[in-house]
């Protein structure tokens, strides 16, 4: 089976999860602050798909997923990208993959894209945005509406917040987001926004000001696309513990709490951003926390 892209469909939609990168990406300690008592507990069941047995890592990927829904091609979250500056995280800067030849494997050409979703305006979620043609950034996908939340293209833009926090917001800006609204390729969207009638787009502040949730509604089945509420299932188990990357940690963890309930409660399939392995879970409640009934994709 060729693991760098996976398949599943839920009522009318086809859903496609193509890998970017994948490996470790540091302590459980340092990307989850006050999660290591339950990172602890758990070790013999995160490892070997979520956790390096021998260094003890975090492991994560970074990936895409393309959904195929009423004839329209729909990609969300489109990675970290080739030849970016990224002096903050070393693991985005200067790569060099083929990502979109594992896109073209999994049947979907640049031009075949309708629609680019931005859950949130961070590195590993904009970065194929764009590409680099004779040193200019362009839009990867010239046929596609990109979807960015008006809050975060505030909070990263020029004049936003995030820009005296960080180089690495500065240079995400420039090439993976300012090219596609200068393009007029870009809708900036805030409240909620429906691509059609089984996608929905939702706020779900915290990790990012703008940080939403992609929600899927086909027939009986149901799916939430997260982002980055989670990066690790240890948050399943302890659902308030935000990463570090979180601009507004008790933001975030309302949010994943209240989107948690609600995929537990109306049988969601929980699809997370950067889970290896697997990367799908149909989750219940299960006391404080939630716990994996059975993992998809």
């Amino acid at each position: 089976m060729d693991t760098d892209f996976e398949r599943i469909t839920l009522g009318d939609v086809e859903i496609v999860k193509v890998v970017e990168v994948r490996g470790p990406f540091g302590a459980p300690a340092d990307l989850f602050p006050g999660i290591e008592d339950t990172w602890h507990a758990h070790e013999k069941w995160l490892a070997p798909d979520f956790q390096d047995p021998d260094s003890g890592a975090v492991l994560a990927a970074v990936q895409a997923w393309v959904l195929r829904s009423g004839g329209r091609t729909v990609v969300v979250d489109p990675g970290a990208g080739n030849g970016r500056e990224r002096p903050g995280t070393p693991h985005f800067s200067g790569l060099d993959t083929d990502f979109l030849d594992r896109l073209a494997r999994a049947g979907v050409r640049p031009e075949d894209v309708d629609v680019v979703v931005n859950t949130h305006v961070h590195a590993d979620h904009v970065g194929w945005n764009t590409r680099d043609e004779g040193g200019r950034w362009v839009p990867t996908f010239p046929n596609a509406t990109y979807l960015v939340p008006r809050a975060d293209h505030d909070y990263f833009g020029p004049g936003g917040a995030a820009r005296t926090a960080h180089d690495n917001h500065r240079f995400l800006f420039a090439d993976s987001v300012a090219p596609v609204v200068e393009a007029g390729q870009a809708v900036l969207w805030e409240g909620s926004h429906r691509i059609d009638s089984r996608l929905v787009l939702e706020p779900a502040p915290g990790h990012t000001p703008g940080s939403s949730v992609l929600r899927l509604a086909s027939g009986t089945d149901r799916a939430v696309f997260v982002g980055d509420l989670l990066h690790s299932p240890a948050q399943f188990l302890a659902p308030t513990c935000s990463s570090a990357m979180c601009v507004d940690r008790p933001a975030s963890a309302a949010s994943r709490v209240r989107v948690l309930q609600r995929a537990a409660d109306e049988h969601e399939l929980v699809i997370p951003a950067h889970f290896p392995g697997p990367g799908a879970a149909e989750i219940r409640r299960q006391g404080s926390g939630f716990g994996v009934s059975r993992w998809r994709v």
